[in-house]
């Protein structure tokens, strides 16, 4: 008896974690639990832009209020079954359910589902918090997306794999911003002692200049000046040029990776020649966690599918 309740609460959070990590196709319990939650995410952020204008919140409070607490709600209640169906995620190097659960409650998705319920927390515990903050807080919901969506993590992913490259642009930006300041403030100094009276007090012009965004409200008279200008001003192209060259290497390797890891299953399932029934589940979980969409899937499998064909023919004919 204690066997089958053991089994029954196993298979109960696996199925649970199903529905509440992204959806297959095939899944239209989870399929619709994705998009309540999404629907509700935007619904928030709606809520908390419009709670902004003072004459709106005041007319329709009550609905805001509603909102807020139906919201705080749901997610409190799916962060509870996050935590307590983690157990059932696959192997994570050995960590046991205790472990799986730390796992989870700390990790990026866990601390921005913790934060989507504690500015409606926060002032039962602490009182009179400023509201404005709350309400920045409220708008990390948006975050709640990276359930469903690996952007977040294929760009910090993408980073990490380039980090050399980028503290490397890093470091040439930050070298541009000393050394531009420094050679503003000496020619700039006695004509514009109000914006460039300090080196500290040039950075701002610099930073905006190196940044392409150039506000235009603070320029360099001197001849000396606005030549320095120009070269911050291509030093700043080539810095942004650099930096999006990085992450869009970065990108490209992650999803030539997860091609790769894809690639791999699909080779080891023919190895027999035949891609059992199992086998084809544990691809589409591996497609689904990799986010490959299933056009580019079908056309791995195919094109495996026919180099194998072709590699056991090749044995026959020898």
């Amino acid at each position: 008896m204690l066997y089958s309740q053991k089994a029954f609460q196993v298979i109960t959070q696996r199925r649970m974690l199903e529905i509440l990590e992204k959806g297959r196709v095939d899944d239209r319990q989870s399929l619709y639990c994705d998009l309540f939650l999404s629907i509700l995410i935007v619904v928030n952020l709606i809520a908390v832009c419009l709670e902004t204008i003072d004459s709106l919140f005041a007319q329709y409070k009550t609905i805001f209020v509603a909102v807020e607490l139906i919201s705080v709600s749901i997610f409190s209640i799916e962060y509870v079954l996050r935590i307590w169906s983690r157990p059932a995620a696959p192997d994570e190097y050995g960590k046991n359910a205790t472990g799986k659960r730390f796992s989870y409650i700390f990790s990026f998705t866990g601390i921005i589902d913790l934060l989507a319920i504690l500015p409606s927390i926060l002032p039962l515990l602490l009182g009179g918090v400023d509201l404005r903050w709350l309400r920045i807080l409220r708008l990390m919901r948006l975050l709640k997306f990276s359930h469903y969506s690996s952007a977040l993590e294929d760009l910090f992913s993408a980073v990490r794999h380039e980090w050399r490259s980028f503290v490397a642009t890093l470091y040439l930006l930050i070298l541009a911003i000393f050394i531009s300041s420094s050679l503003i403030y000496v020619f700039e100094q006695n004509v514009q002692p109000e914006h460039f009276g300090s080196i500290p007090d040039a950075m701002w012009w610099t930073v905006v200049t190196l940044t392409t965004v150039g506000y235009g409200d603070i320029v360099p008279m001197t001849v000396a000046g606005k030549l320095v200008a120009t070269l911050t001003a291509l030093m700043g192209v080539c810095v942004v040029a650099l930096l999006t060259g990085i992450v869009a290497t970065g990108f490209t390797n992650q999803v030539s990776m997860r091609r790769n890891q894809l690639e791999a299953e699909i080779t080891s399932a023919l190895s027999d020649g035949v891609i059992s029934k199992d086998e084809r589940k544990k691809i589409e979980d591996l497609r689904q966690r990799l986010n490959i969409s299933e056009q580019d899937a079908l056309a791995i499998m195919s094109y495996l599918s026919r180099e194998a064909n072709a590699a056991h023919r090749g044995r026959e004919d020898s």
